[in-house]
């Protein structure tokens, strides 16, 4: 059984979450205090944690962080206002896998936590439909370990969120195809719905800063091609083209 924080002040909402998320069988803790919901999650371990950003006593986007640093792969959903748009962009920058915009449906929370679980749970590469992707994939000085989950760059490591090791061992899996931030979010995150690519644009830009390699000048692994998506491509063969 998952066990499920659910960081919410909103009475009703938190009611509403904690019926639906426990008829969907899975076990729930709720905090409506922001300090005491802080103090429990870094002491306490949960599959998944759904976190509103505006609480009394500390702030979302504050436990997300704290959170992060503890629990480099637990899934985070913040739960944010309509008009919080400068929110989301900071709590996907703080390490949030996904984020709820108020008012939401509770089939389509169900369904975001539902795929969020799923993709915290896959020890396999992200594309398991395909029996004879290898489990190490080296490109450049870069080097990734689907079963360790470990990712080095120039022989040091590099800190990824489980949903930035998603995104990037897919992209490599996949080098030199463009994407489109709709299939992006299909593949890794297991659905896609209008109005949530921002989630892709947010993820790439904190890939891109976490892989700058010693020599800052020349390609990047990750490209943006204009109108259409992102690919990867090896930096050094983009060098020599």
């Amino acid at each position: 059984m998952n066990h499920i924080a659910i960081v919410e002040d909103d009475a009703s909402i938190a009611e509403m979450l904690s019926f639906h998320m426990t008829s969907q069988g899975y076990q729930i803790t709720h905090f409506a205090d922001g300090e005491e919901a802080r103090k429990n999650l870094m002491v306490t371990d949960y599959d998944l944690v759904l976190l509103d950003i505006m609480l009394p006593n500390c702030n979302g986007l504050d436990i997300c962080k704290e959170l992060r640093q503890r629990s480099p792969t637990v899934p985070i959903l913040m739960l944010t206002s309509l008009d919080g748009e400068a929110d989301r962009v900071i709590g996907l920058e703080l390490g949030a896998d996904d984020y709820l915009t108020k008012p939401f449906s509770m089939r389509e929370c169900t369904a975001r936590v539902k795929a969020l679980l799923r993709r915290s749970q896959l020890t396999a590469p992200v594309d398991s439909t395909n029996s004879n992707v290898e489990e190490k994939l080296d490109i450049a000085e870069l080097s990734l370990d689907s079963g360790s989950r470990v990712v080095t760059l120039e022989g040091r490591p590099i800190e990824l969120t489980a949903r930035e090791f998603d995104l990037l061992f897919y992209l490599v899996q996949n080098h030199g195809r463009v994407y489109s931030r709709s299939q992006l979010l299909d593949a890794v995150w297991g659905y896609s719905h209008d109005g949530y690519e921002h989630t892709i644009n947010t993820h790439i830009n904190r890939l891109r800063n976490k892989l700058k390699r010693s020599t800052s000048s020349g390609p990047e692994f990750i490209q943006t091609v204009w109108g259409v998506g992102y690919k990867f491509v090896n930096p050094e063969l983009s060098a020599e083209s």
